[in-house]
């Protein structure tokens, strides 16, 4: 069976679990009214969930690059490989720019991203009300957007598996 690598195995699952934590968590943190210290520790680790997918995003990107998927099965109309090659640079768009449209909005809000609380991340942008409250409705949309195709491509993957009984799904998976 033609199977991705190890390492795109491993880059895959990881930048899926590091959306959905970062997608929940943000969904808990905008969610507790106020200002608290326990909303402030989420929001931290939240800018560091989207840093962290940002640094793999661009790992996943090189690694592609030098390694080539395996080929697209024989078995699946031509029209569903379009839409898998669309929602799969889609989901690349967005892995880059949902991290990306957060780390503006919350300099444009005038807050740093100390990543890991280590580490201070370059002032990219000066604060701005109006500019922050249009990229805090672009990381929504955007954020929305990601979870929309997620969900997508969890779906199709689940129905190649248990409905098309094809080995799509199998080729991602580390068994």
């Amino acid at each position: 069976m033609p199977r991705y690598t190890k390492t795109a195995m491993l880059l895959h699952w990881l930048t899926a679990l590091l959306i959905i934590a970062a997608f929940f968590l943000g969904l808990t943190m905008v969610s507790i009214p106020g200002f608290s210290p326990t909303k402030l520790k989420y929001f931290s680790w939240h800018k560091w969930l989207g840093v962290t997918v940002l640094l793999v995003a661009v790992l996943r990107v090189l690694w592609r690059k030098a390694n080539r998927p395996p080929p697209p099965l024989a078995s699946i109309p031509a029209w569903q490989h379009t839409v898998a090659e669309g929602m799969h640079y889609l989901l690349y768009f967005l892995i880059f720019a949902v991290p990306i449209s957060g780390y503006f909005y919350t300099y444009a809000a005038g807050v740093p991203v100390v990543y890991l609380g280590l580490w201070q991340m370059p002032a990219v942008i000066a604060p701005d009300p109006e500019l922050k409250a249009t990229l805090k409705t672009v990381h929504y949309i955007l954020t929305m957007t990601m979870a929309a195709a997620v969900v997508a491509h969890a779906l199709a993957a689940l129905k190649h598996h248990f409905i098309d009984r094809d080995i799509t799904l199998k080729r991602m998976l580390p068994l």
